[in-house]
């Protein structure tokens, strides 16, 4: 993993604007895309901007086990509001049989054998300070000998790549919005060790909306 950087507090009132303007600076060309409401505006401004799309490799960060056309699946989102609509290459995790060998199968037919290098991966912060579906107190957080696992939860079983990888990425972009999101959010920017914390990416950004940071941007 790499050394931990003290994260990058960006605090907007558009976080999909401010999010989008950093994904246009990066111009990444390997990415892994998060689910949950946030990013779908995000995805909504990507889908109309002028990026090479045709050399865009789209992965996913975590993904419920549920068919890619369920009302849950981060994949069936990700296609509404931007996939649909651009001609990127698309890698989505395999939802339906919630097989892990068979995405790292796919990340290694991309990446090679080591450690996939993403370019950005976006992700989201939960009240619990999960992110991706990596959650406290679960196995997962303490697999590093994988880049894929399978998760159990309540509402569906998941598959999440894997802390290794998040922390492989060059850039790391939180997307956190709402008030309930300010004491994970405290909690992450001082590195209490929740699983978002863990993840030590090169660069890590947070894109924050004045609720979540506490204060007026």
């Amino acid at each position: 993993m790499a050394c931990q950087v003290k994260p990058e507090l960006v605090v907007a009132p558009d976080i999909a604007g401010a999010a989008a303007e950093r994904f246009i600076a990066l111009r990444p060309r390997f990415v892994a895309l998060a689910g949950g409401s946030t990013p779908r505006r995000l995805y909504e401004l990507l889908a109309v901007c002028d990026l090479p799309w045709s050399e865009t490799e789209v992965f996913f960060g975590d993904e419920r086990c549920v068919p890619p056309d369920h009302p849950d699946s981060n994949y069936r989102m990700a296609h509404e509001a931007l996939l649909s609509r651009v001609q990127a290459r698309v890698h989505p995790m395999p939802g339906e049989t919630c097989d892990a060998a068979a995405y790292e199968e796919e990340l290694t037919r991309v990446f090679g054998t080591g450690p996939p290098e993403f370019d950005l991966v976006l992700l989201g912060l939960g009240v619990d300070g999960h992110t991706a579906s990596l959650f406290p107190g679960d196995p997962a957080l303490n697999v590093t000998d994988r880049r894929v696992v399978r998760v159990q939860r309540p509402d569906h079983p998941r598959l999440t790549l894997t802390l290794p990888v998040l922390s492989a990425a060059k850039v790391a972009m939180f997307l956190v919005s709402g008030e309930s999101k300010r004491e994970p959010l405290r909690r992450l920017l001082a590195g209490v060790d929740i699983p978002a914390a863990r993840v030590r990416a090169h660069h890590v950004i947070i894109i924050a909306d004045e609720a979540a940071a506490g204060r007026s941007a």
